[in-house]
């Protein structure tokens, strides 16, 4: 997870409410949904939060979303008001309500580790649909249909010398469609979209893959989709979804491979809340790995850890480790991902850091 995201909240003054819970509903859900905004504010009154916050908190959820199931929702609010509001395609199976000097993202970052951002690239001869998606979100973030030339895109059976020449020029305005796709392609990657898939017309992707060049980016080709289906058709969301899980289980081998290595060689790498709170001090941290069920129970003592960047109302006393942990990834602009204990050597938290400092 971009732990940046948190910016804006995370330079708010506390206590804040945190609630994650599913809004999924359908035409008889409603009465579901209003009970299980009831039972999260209750929550917060039980743990001595503000009734203004609460109230803000109540009538912000009130509103449904009109989002295929499963829909989750995160909402963090302060005594200034909703400070964070975000919608996720993942169920939640036991709603988060928490009262505390720092927001309670935890669950949240299990739910949107496995979030992709990719770029999805519908191809045919008389150019294409490039739009940029959420894996959780089935409608695009943001589209472009590229039309190229289409008065010489059909080749037609005819002989001798004209014939070759129409061909000719035909093959030609297909390669300058595909050009024109791989340029919106690229742009879509400069802005840090790195993941492309690419479907529609065989002839089509080649050439698009090859206007593409040594681009730096992740791209996959789909068997399945055409510019002519609506939504893509199944088999090529089925090949989409496939792509995508893909993408997720080589991101988390990387990470263990990278983590493995380092505690290997002894290097660049922090295990343990303590050894870790205190190279956020340094702001060595470069990403924070973290099981939040094994470090829900666990806390942290800002004083021991002068320095400890957690915002404009710092921790009086001992807080939720993983709240002041989450709150240092984010002053600092870390990245957050989730891993079981097993593959961190057993300790609930660790952390890739951005340079070795020899002991002593």
């Amino acid at each position: 997870m971009d732990s940046t995201t948190f910016h804006t909240v995370y330079a708010a003054p506390g206590p804040f409410a945190t609630v994650l819970v599913d809004v999924s509903h359908d035409d008889t859900g409603e009465r579901a949904h209003d009970l299980r905004v009831r039972a999260a504010c209750e929550e917060l009154g039980a743990q001595g939060a503000d009734p203004a916050v609460v109230r803000t908190v109540s009538e912000h959820l009130g509103e449904l979303v009109h989002r295929p199931s499963p829909v989750s929702r995160l909402v963090i609010a302060n005594a200034q008001g909703v400070q964070h509001d975000e919608i996720v395609g993942a169920q939640v199976d036991r709603t988060v309500a928490t009262w505390a000097p720092l927001p309670d993202l935890a669950h949240w970052v299990e739910r949107v580790d496995g979030r992709v951002t990719f770029v999805l690239a519908l191809v045919d001869h008389e150019g294409g649909d490039v739009a940029v998606m959420h894996s959780d979100v089935p409608e695009p973030i943001d589209e472009r249909s590229i039309e190229g030339e289409t008065q010489y895109v059909q080749k037609v059976p005819a002989g001798g010398w004209s014939a070759m020449r129409y061909q000719n020029v035909t093959e030609n305005v297909w390669a300058q469609n595909a050009r024109m796709v791989a340029e919106e392609i690229t742009r879509r990657v400069r802005e840090g979209h790195r993941l492309v898939l690419l479907a529609g017309d065989a002839h089509s992707k080649a050439l698009v893959r090859e206007a593409l060049g040594d681009q730096p980016m992740d791209l996959v080709e789909l068997d399945s989709g055409s510019r002519g289906e609506d939504g893509g058709g199944e088999a090529m969301q089925q090949a989409v979804r496939e792509a995508l899980m893909d993408e997720v289980v080589a991101r988390r081998l990387d990470l263990v491979n990278e983590l493995r290595g380092r505690m290997g060689r002894g290097e660049a790498v922090a295990t343990g809340v303590r050894d870790v709170a205190d190279a956020f001090v340094q702001g060595q941290v470069e990403t924070l790995l973290v099981d939040p069920a094994a470090l829900a129970d666990l806390s942290l003592d800002p004083a021991a850890h002068p320095g400890l960047p957690l915002g404009p109302s710092p921790a009086e006393r001992p807080v939720r480790a993983d709240l002041a942990l989450m709150a240092a990834a984010s002053h600092t602009d870390a990245d957050v991902s989730v891993l079981p204990h097993g593959v961190m050597g057993g300790a609930p938290v660790t952390a890739l850091l951005r340079w070795h400092q020899q002991a002593g």
